[in-house]
């Protein structure tokens, strides 16, 4: 049941059913180690008993510590590296793509939000653009069982990322200076 629940947790992308599956193997290996030390007292090692009971402290610090970065992770909007660089494989892999500038996302709940800035051919006619960016999305939404929306962004590849956006300091209208 641990794997089960671990497995199904990370496919729904829930930090609680995760913990609650590494939870559940501690059980079941801190339960084979109190039959072990029982042998172990039985057959003329009272030491057992007290080494089992260390061994079991030591596990449930690995797994609180394992669940608690997670769902402290989860609740600071965290997202795992690896989910970032799935997100960025699945785009830079659809045609016409040819650079994924940046890419952000955030847990809300047990469902994941992105967003992703797509360079593309500065050529393209802006419906070209459009279509490459309905099929980054809808790649990501088949690669990511786990995502519920993705905003993908389209640049000229040479003007590829946020940085491009900007705007400097700047004033108008007797204003004092500002950015947007």
């Amino acid at each position: 049941m641990a794997v089960f629940r671990i497995r199904v947790g990370r496919q729904i992308g829930s930090a609680a059913l995760i913990a609650d599956g590494y939870h559940a193997r501690t059980d079941g290996w801190t339960s084979l180690a109190v039959l072990l030390g029982a042998i172990g007292v039985w057959l003329g090692y009272p030491l057992a008993d007290p080494i089992v009971g260390l061994l079991i402290a030591a596990a449930i610090l690995v797994i609180v510590w394992q669940s608690g970065k997670t769902v402290f992770t989860r609740l600071l909007d965290g997202v795992d590296p690896e989910v970032i660089d799935e997100i960025r494989h699945t785009a830079s892999h659809v045609e016409g793509v040819e650079d994924v500038s940046e890419v952000r996302a955030r847990w809300l709940g047990h469902r994941l939000r992105a967003e992703v800035n797509a360079a593309v051919d500065p050529e393209l006619s802006v419906e070209e653009g459009h279509a490459i960016a309905r099929e980054v999305n809808h790649q990501l939404l088949h690669h990511l069982r786990y995502l519920d929306a993705a905003v993908v962004h389209v640049d000229p590849v040479q003007e590829a990322g946020e940085e491009h956006h900007r705007i400097d300091a700047h004033s108008h209208d007797g204003l004092p200076p500002h950015s947007h």
